[in-house]
């Protein structure tokens, strides 16, 4: 079975790579073109990108399926089917039709649950106790698409949304891999979604940041891992704002307001946060600063308590 593959980030990147290395048939890698960065503006190519130039796999770029020419560069590759991995563009029908067997994508939750741009992200914002990845066939509908197979694992307490990323990867190549068989075969499944259990996941951004210390110890937790690597968690302590990387739990219980700084420990930083619970902070980053220890920072800047 010929295959393309379309894909932009590291957890396309590993289901690239599985297909690969499993002997799929690859025409080409399809990636969103490459972006300046830094104050150079270098050019730098996706993790998929990366990967495909160097095993040797075509790769191409397009900006738009909206060319004419970029349609019938595809339709020439002749793909039986085109599997789709966190590629960052929308597909149009007239792409959806071109493979013989579809278009289908592996995409980071249990549908119908959480569709859209941040699903990672957004299980652990919405404190869910667990996700997923399901294989799905895609529509000109957002994450509408029917099921093929949904693969759930249990979210650790503590995990962050690059942590979680990095296990679902790999949960996704596998996927990937046991789908396009499948369809080859003859016996993969379309199970509808059902439209009144659908949610979203949109995009982050930085106004979604700061903490609120009135939530409930757990929630402070859950808002700190859900924005790592991006945008992080903020807290202004003591007049300054810090990117917060990690909290935790105490046995401790206070009645001070939310939000008011209570001790400097070997731990970290404790905080007051809603209903009486006392988090700590034990990593941090000042503005200009790297990325440390809470109570090490605070040894070497000492802070009004």
């Amino acid at each position: 079975m010929r295959i393309v593959y379309m894909g932009t980030p590291e957890i396309a990147k590993v289901c690239l790579e599985k297909l690969y290395t499993e002997g799929f048939d690859i025409a080409a890698v399809y990636t969103k073109p490459d972006t300046p960065k830094n104050r150079g503006m270098k050019l730098i190519y996706s993790e998929v990108k990366a990967y495909a130039v160097s095993v040797g796999l075509p790769v191409v770029q397009p900006q738009t399926f909206k060319d004419d020419a970029v349609v019938e560069q595809l339709k020439a590759l002749a793909p039986d089917l085109i599997i789709v991995v966190a590629y960052g563009k929308i597909l149009p029908q007239r792409v959806l039709d071109i493979p013989k067997y579809g278009c289908i994508n592996m995409h980071a939750s249990i549908l119908p649950e959480l569709r859209g741009a941040g699903p990672v992200q957004w299980s652990i914002l919405n404190h869910c106790a667990q996700t997923g990845v399901t294989a799905m066939y895609l529509t000109a509908g957002m994450d509408e698409g029917d099921i093929i197979e949904i693969r759930k694992t249990p979210i650790d307490p503590m995990e962050t949304t690059s942590e979680l990323m990095g296990r679902l990867s790999h949960i996704a190549a596998a996927l990937a891999c046991d789908t396009a068989r499948a369809i080859e075969a003859g016996t993969a499944k379309r199970t509808p979604q059902e439209e009144s259990k659908a949610t979203y996941a949109p995009m982050l951004s930085k106004a979604m940041s700061p903490i609120d210390w009135s939530e409930c110890g757990q929630y402070v937790i859950d808002h700190v891992r859900g924005l790592i690597p991006w945008p992080v968690a903020t807290a202004e302590l003591d007049g300054n704002t810090f990117k917060i990387f990690r909290v935790e739990k105490t046995e401790k219980t206070t009645d001070k307001a939310p939000g008011t700084l209570l001790a400097l420990t070997k731990r970290g930083l404790e905080v007051a946060c809603g209903g009486g619970e006392v988090l700590v902070i034990t990593e941090l980053q000042a503005e200009g600063g790297k990325r440390m220890a809470a109570s090490a920072y605070f040894n070497g800047h000492p802070i009004k308590l």
